[in-house]
């Protein structure tokens, strides 16, 4: 294992592209520690929602962007944020967040606060010592990691997002976030240059895990 290259793969998509299982998926497949990027943005936004702070107030979210403090704790092979020591819970996949967090995930000052922080996680996947970091988020392979060993892009189309959003039970307006994430100004959704490009839409989730992983275990092979 110390003799392995240490390596950083980046996810990045829509909602329900597939993001999430597939880095799961190789995160155990791999032994990477997963990072969630769009629950740490969840986890700022439910707590902006908690102290009642309006996207619109940029003053209000500058004050308290100063006053909150960011910490890790691994859970498994998982990179939970703390704020101020605590975990958020279920909270941050709330009708409430769902509805707000591509407003507060589009400030810059939000997602400056963030950069070092996401990029701080491959510290904390060495001192865990993991093989590697996957991340997933919408703007890992164009912001937060440009020079990662692998940079994917994951999409399909919105009806058979939406379906998957249904099917766990949870209300999210695809096309709504699509459009928000893509033309916001700052680190907008798109397809990095470079990255592999996956249409999930009509594939299972081995599947695109296998197209992934076959890169992966190459590079990784003695």
């Amino acid at each position: 294992m110390a003799s392995s290259p240490f390596i950083i793969v980046a996810i990045d998509g829509g909602a329900a592209s597939g993001k999430s299982s597939s880095s799961r998926t190789l995160s155990e497949r791999f032994h990477l520690l997963h990072v969630d990027t769009g629950s740490f943005y969840r986890a700022v936004t439910a707590e902006l929602l908690r102290r009642a702070i309006p996207a619109g107030d940029l003053e209000a979210v500058r004050r308290a962007l100063a006053e909150i403090t960011f910490g890790t704790r691994v859970q498994g092979r998982s990179a939970q944020m703390e704020i101020g020591g605590r975990v958020a819970g279920e909270e941050i996949r709330s009708r409430e967040v769902n509805g707000h967090v591509s407003h507060f995930a589009a400030i810059p000052e939000v997602r400056t606060a963030l950069l070092a922080y996401q990029r701080g996680q491959a510290d904390v996947a060495r001192a865990q010592q993991f093989r590697g970091l996957v991340m997933e988020g919408r703007d890992i392979g164009s912001v937060i990691f440009p020079d990662a060993d692998f940079r994917f892009f994951l999409h399909a189309d919105p009806e058979e997002r939406a379906r998957r959003r249904a099917n766990e039970g949870q209300q999210d307006s695809i096309a709504e976030r699509d459009r928000l994430d893509s033309s916001r100004k700052t680190a907008p959704l798109a397809c990095p240059a470079g990255a592999v490009s996956i249409d999930s839409t009509h594939l299972d989730l081995p599947a695109v895990v296998d197209v992934m992983g076959k890169l992966i275990a190459a590079k990784l092979a003695p």
